[in-house]
């Protein structure tokens, strides 16, 4: 049997010091960069987001205190009188503007309802198993990659007075043309189709993002215990969206307010300015009557109003602005 006791005269072993560069990784050594590399890296993104966010923003608030027209040098400095003008009955702006605000909050109640449910909807039924699903997600998705002059241009031919599809369908029915685009509430319902069918493919997107975020072992408990459909709707389906939801409407909320190129392209604002939403307010005094000043601050109040909704929004949806059981 071997002898396991070291040789005779050999000293105990002694821990064997690591060989020059030997140090068990890489001998590269760790190049430490300068203080500065992060904001390299970052220069391209503050760069554009200096020019075209950040110095417009301040840019705004400059121009909402003036007297601003860019067809003149001088820029007669007013301080808040442009906001004032927008509070105060009787200046050029008051009727106009708090009209166009009503217009645009008129859009925003009707529209965010089958804006969220209609999705929620479409989501449902895609989310099941079954053939082609695929394609169909595809098809929903589809308008929302066209641009809104496209969207525009594409209803105001189908409801025509004259020689539009959906009047043509109508007579072929034996019922009468209907001048949707030139009477109310045909104006507000043509524009309210033609957004519901453009952006409906993007919520339902969302919402199937949030449907198969959902854990399936919740489904599956709830089936075991004899739950049916509507009380799996209510008690997983529903609480598990609670923050897709929340985010849809917020989004649905602020796209919904920014209303611009359907009723400029589809009516034009009418009948009788009834469609003309804040934006195109802002745009017809800023760019067509180089009023610079009174739309900034028109922009700027809108701006507000927004952040305040969205706030509420939030704070709704999310659960926060209901007590604890």
């Amino acid at each position: 049997m071997a002898s396991v006791l070291p040789a005779v005269g050999a000293r105990e072993s002694e821990p064997v010091s690591p060989r020059r560069g030997d140090t068990g990784k890489s001998s590269r050594p760790i190049r430490r960069f300068a203080w500065y590399t992060p904001w390299l890296f970052l220069a391209p993104f503050l760069l554009f987001f200096g020019l075209f966010v950040a110095f417009p923003s301040v840019f705004g608030v400059w121009i909402s205190l003036h007297n601003y027209d860019y067809n003149f040098p001088v820029q007669p400095w007013v301080g808040l009188q442009n906001y004032i003008d927008l509070f105060t009955p009787g200046t050029r702006d008051f009727d106009g503007w708090w009209q166009s605000l009503g217009n645009t909050g008129l859009f925003v109640l009707i529209s965010v309802v089958p804006l969220v449910v209609l999705p929620l909807l479409v989501a449902l039924a895609l989310n099941r198993k079954f053939r082609g699903r695929t394609v169909y997600r595809a098809i929903f998705f589809a308008p929302y990659v066209l641009s809104v002059s496209v969207i525009g241009l594409l209803w105001r031919y189908l409801l025509d007075a004259q020689f539009g599809p959906v009047n043509a369908i109508l007579k072929a029915l034996g019922l009468p043309a209907v001048s949707w685009l030139q009477t109310q509430p045909g104006a507000w319902v043509s524009i309210l189709v033609a957004t519901v069918w453009w952006t409906l493919g993007f919520n339902t997107i969302v919402f199937l993002a949030g449907l198969q975020n959902i854990p399936a072992d919740q489904y599956e408990a709830a089936a075991l215990d004899g739950a049916n459909s509507r009380q799996v709707f209510r008690f997983i389906t529903l609480p598990g969206l609670r923050t897709v939801t929340a985010l849809i409407i917020v989004l649905t909320v602020l796209a919904s307010a920014n209303l611009f190129g359907q009723p400029y392209i589809m009516t034009l604002g009418g009948p009788s300015n009834s469609t003309r939403t804040a934006i195109m307010y802002i745009a017809e005094s800023g760019l067509t009557q180089s009023r610079m000043g009174v739309a900034s601050a028109m922009g700027y109040l809108l701006g507000i109003i927004l952040v305040v909704v969205s706030m509420i929004n939030f704070w709704l949806t999310s659960g926060r602005g209901r007590k604890d059981s």
